[in-house]
Order: structure tokens, then C-alpha cells, then sequence
């Protein structure tokens, strides 16, 4: 947003307004950290705000603040219509187009109101009258902190949203280890420290909740792992009995995908998760070095993200998904054995 955005937006948000805040669909940290951070910043303004996320997210991410606030579009459906259809402004944040937003689509494309949209995802839609679009962000809820300096209402940060802004970055970055965290993601996660998150016990909410069932899930994650060293790719299938026979909640497949990069002289990871119910296959992407997992994911499986964090889904069974990746792998060999890692 440029100086003129930026005025026109703080005269807006200077008198109540009914407003509305959208994650996408199967929220992850820095998106539920993202809505709630931005829910407290407008609270304090008064205006009269509501989270609609598309539908429920991990068990891991209650805690945080507001979430007892938070709506789900597939549980009120023709609540979260009218509050959407009242809205004088709705915040798009962690997604640039509307079908990440799943169900939600449809009404979010049929409201003619405001859209302000945050994000840090590449190849954004064209739908924001006000869009913060920045893909060299590590996170949404960093662009968050930005947005309220821009605001000029830093000193607005209380310890939950600076709990909730924490989290988001944390998440994202893998604990500051991805090539996203910058200097200045240092610095604002300094920042939020000063203003009350305390990091420890954020860590320990997030990353020591394991349930025995998500252990085992794990080890057939392990166990089903396979490796391709003349691609420098690995990859992980868990099918949907699998999932069903370690009674899988959302949430616990989270950072799997993670195990097959962390591999010496591995490049490109994947995980296959089956979801019967939808009909299809859940793809997770990650990467090292400059191996573009956005541009593969949007070629080959629906999806995008990020240069080396993206998702996607395939259509076709649990090994036929993987014969599709076998087949496109010769394409990538030297993109991959170029990459030093």
C-alpha cells in the first residue's frame, strides 16, 4: 500500500465499521495468529469485528487468544452470509484469491464491499481495493505488525496479540530457521517479546501437545517413507486408513513433510495425505536452496505458495498420484542437482 492507501484507510477505520476477517481454509498458525492479532488491534478501535474462518482448525492453535471468538462458515453458514453481506470492510489475510477460502467462495465473490487484503503468498488475484501484498515476508502475521506500524498503532499491541503474532512467525519459519526469516523478522519478533509474548511457553503450547495417536501416525509416516537420491526428492503417502487406524484429528499431520527434506542431500519433499471424504489427495511441497516448489505445485497439482513451501491437491488415486511424480521428475533433474544444499 502506497502513503495515499495508507491515509484512506486509517480515515476509514477511524469511525466504527461493521467488519469481517477471513483466513483460509484449514487455518494454519500464522493464519489463525494472523486473525486474531488483527481482531484485538480493531477491537481497541471499536468497531464491530468477527472472525469467519472456512472451517475448524488444529486443537493445537486453541489457546490463543480470541479463538473462543472465532466463527466457522461450515458450522453458521447463513450467520457468517449475513454477517459478510453487513460488512463495511473484510480483511482477506494469509490468502490472495477467493477459492482459498473453500466454501466461502461464492458469498465473498457476490459482496460488493471493501476487501483489504494481507498476504504473502505469490501471484496474488486482482480483488483488494486495499492489498499489502509482500512475498518476501516471512509470514502474515509479520506483514501484521508492519500494518499497524503503518497505522501508527505499534503501542496498541497487547501481550495476546503479540502472543498471536509470535506464533504466526514461529510457524512459519520453522522456529526462524527458513530462508524467509530475515533481519527484520528478527527485529519484530524482538518487538512482540517486548510487548508480552512470552516465546517459551508459545513453544511449548505449539510444539509439546503430541497425543500418542499423532506418535504413531508419525511412525507410519516414517515407515511409508521413500527416497529418490538421483532426484534428491523424498516423499511420504499416508492413506486415509491409515489416518482412520491412528484416529487422525486436524492438525496432526502438521510439519510431517518436514521429516523427508531434513534428509542429508535431499532437495525436494513431499507428503501424499489421502482424504476420501473430498475425493482426493492432499499434497504438501518443501524445498531447499532455490528449487521452486510454487511453480511446480501450479503446474502439476492445483496448488502454490511460496518458493519453497507449497501445497496441492491430485484427483487421481493414492499410486497413481505417485506414478504422476515419478513421471515428472526428469523434468526437474537438473533444477534439482544443480541446487546445493
Amino acid at each position: 500500500m502506497d502513503k495515499t492507501q495508507i491515509q484512506e484507510l486509517k480515515n476509514q477505520l477511524s469511525t466504527p465499521q461493521n467488519i469481517v476477517i477471513v483466513p483460509h481454509r484449514n487455518p494454519d498458525g500464522d493464519a489463525i495468529g494472523s486473525t486474531t492479532a488483527l481482531y484485538g488491534y480493531l477491537n481497541q478501535l471499536d468497531h464491530n469485528c468477527k472472525i469467519i474462518s472456512p472451517n475448524d482448525f488444529p486443537d493445537f492453535l486453541k489457546w490463543l487468544p480470541f479463538t473462543n471468538d472465532i466463527m466457522i462458515y461450515e458450522k453458521e453458514k447463513a450467520a457468517a452470509n449475513e454477517l459478510i453481506k453487513a460488512a463495511d470492510l473484510i480483511f482477506i489475510l494469509d490468502q490472495n484469491a477467493f477459492h482459498r477460502a473453500g466454501d466461502m467462495e461464492e458469498i465473498l465473490t457476490a459482496t460488493q464491499t471493501t476487501y483489504v487484503m494481507i498476504d504473502h503468498h505469490q501471484q496474488p488475484d486482482d480483488f483488494a481495493t486495499y492489498m499489502y501484498s509482500d512475498t518476501s515476508m516471512s509470514s502474515t502475521c509479520e506483514m501484521i505488525y508492519h500494518f499497524m506500524d503503518m497505522m501508527e498503532h505499534t503501542d496498541l499491541i497487547t501481550p495476546d496479540m503479540a502472543a498471536s503474532m509470535y506464533t504466526g512467525i514461529i510457524t512459519d519459519t520453522g522456529n526462524f530457521k527458513y530462508r524467509s526469516t530475515t533481519s527484520t523478522t528478527l527485529r519484530v519478533a524482538a518487538q512482540l517479546k517486548d510487548k508480552g509474548a512470552d516465546s517459551e511457553a508459545i513453544n511449548r503450547n505449539i510444539y509439546d501437545v503430541n497425543t500418542p495417536s499423532r506418535m504413531k501416525l508419525l511412525g507410519v509416516a516414517l515407515n511409508n517413507l521413500q527416497i529418490l537420491p538421483e532426484y534428491k526428492t523424498a516423499y511420504i503417502t499416508i492413506s486415509q486408513q491409515e489416518l482412520n487406524d491412528n484416529n487422525f484429528k486436524k492438525g496432526d499431520t502438521e510439519g510431517f513433510v518436514n521429516y523427508g527434506l531434513s534428509l542429508q542431500g535431499i532437495v525436494f519433499a513431499l507428503i501424499f495425505i489421502e482424504n476420501k471424504d473430498d475425493g482426493i489427495i492432499k499434497i504438501s511441497l518443501r524445498s531447499k536452496g532455490d528449487f521452486d516448489v510454487n511453480l511446480l505445485a501450479r503446474e502439476h497439482f492445483h496448488g502454490g505458495g511460496h518458493k519453497n513451501a507449497a501445497g496441492g491437491r491430485s484427483d487421481l488415486n493414492m499410486k497413481a498420484t505417485e506414478q504422476k511424480l515419478i513421471s515428472i521428475l526428469p523434468s526437474y533433474e537438473k533444477a534439482l542437482s544443480d541446487t546445493i544444499v
